[in-house]
């Protein structure tokens, strides 16, 4: 980013980078189609096909093929997490966050199957944000700094990029965001599975509730709305889909965090989140309603209960055996 005049927010390349134009390679998808009709026929392969139709597109290559994909985590701290919002503490954040550098988490073992490179981003976990409610949760030189950070999510040239979160209050913060860009009232967003204390889903709504009142006036604008009820790791998932785009990498979505994150940048251009693909749908219920202003369909249906990378990252091993009839077989 270049840096900004006095006049210029700082914001304001943001919306350029995202307002920037790339097209897909329609060749290269026309040629995953041929192939697929040479192998049955159309439809026979479902949404296996469709994938690797996107992939090539996005990947502008044919045939599609995954060989270099990265499992970013973006990790952050909230201050919400003081009034009571998570079932976590930032403290545990902390931990997951040691146990997947160490290798010993869930997820690294998935990232391990599939044959991704698990990078996981700390984003000052000893710094929690400020409480929403209370102040914003970051300064718009603050926001667009992180978002650039983000971009570091596409280092080494992946092939794909599947995003995820780790942050306690996090989707709070993103319940908050998720109002600012589409409405509603706090509890349509907050809206929890069936497993979640209706005490703290109480919590969460009043919390939501006092901080969109407290920001009133400045959440017209998708990424302001980022600034003001967001966190660091949805700031950085912006970045690494704004240059994911740019550099021709397909990204693949986890949970309710990662989808809107893509919905800032949706707000602004719905154009510049063609290359992102859903993997899941999780059991909360605002993530498909998420799901459904973007109009994404996703990839699977595990009914996991959280996100946390763990739907982003089985897709990549759904994505390798859709890649898997276009790769010549050695001779």
């Amino acid at each position: 980013m270049s840096t900004p005049d006095n006049n210029q927010s700082p914001l304001d390349d943001v919306r350029d980078l995202i307002h920037k134009r790339f097209d897909p390679d329609e060749a290269a998808g026309n040629e995953v189609r041929a192939a697929l009709l040479g192998m049955g026929r159309e439809g026979d392969f479902g949404r296996l096909g469709q994938a690797a139709e996107w992939l090539a597109r996005w990947q502008h290559r044919y045939p599609p093929r995954i060989e270099k994909p990265v499992l970013a985590i973006f990790a952050s701290a909230h201050g919400i997490v003081e009034e009571g919002v998570s079932l976590s503490s930032n403290t545990d954040t902390i931990a997951h966050v040691e146990a997947l550098r160490a290798g010993t988490a869930p997820l690294s073992a998935i990232a391990t199957q599939v044959g991704a490179d698990i990078r996981v981003f700390e984003l000052a976990l000893e710094r929690p944000t400020p409480s929403i409610a209370e102040n914003a949760a970051m300064t718009q030189r603050e926001c667009a700094a992180t978002i650039a950070f983000g971009f570091e999510g596409t280092v080494g040239e992946p092939d794909l990029l599947a995003l995820a979160v780790a942050g306690a209050g996090v989707g709070t913060a993103a319940a908050a965001v998720a109002c600012a860009l589409y409405g509603g009232s706090p509890d349509y967003w907050v809206r929890p599975s069936n497993f979640t204390p209706p005490a703290l889903s109480k919590r969460r709504i009043e919390l939501v509730d006092r901080a969109l009142k407290l920001h009133r006036g400045h959440l017209s604008d998708p990424l302001e709305a980022l600034c003001c009820l967001g966190g660091r790791e949805l700031a950085a998932c912006v970045g690494a889909i704004i240059a994911a785009r740019h550099q021709g990498v397909p990204v693949v979505l986890d949970g309710f965090a990662t989808t809107i994150a893509a919905g800032v940048v949706h707000a602004i251009d719905p154009a510049a989140i063609s290359h992102c693909l859903a993997s899941h749908t999780t059991r909360r219920p605002a993530h498909e309603a998420a799901l459904e202003r973007l109009g994404l369909k996703p990839l699977m249906e595990l009914e996991f209960q959280t996100g946390g990378g763990l739907g982003s990252a089985t897709a990549i091993g759904l994505l390798k055996t859709a890649c898997a009839p276009f790769i010549a077989k050695p001779a």
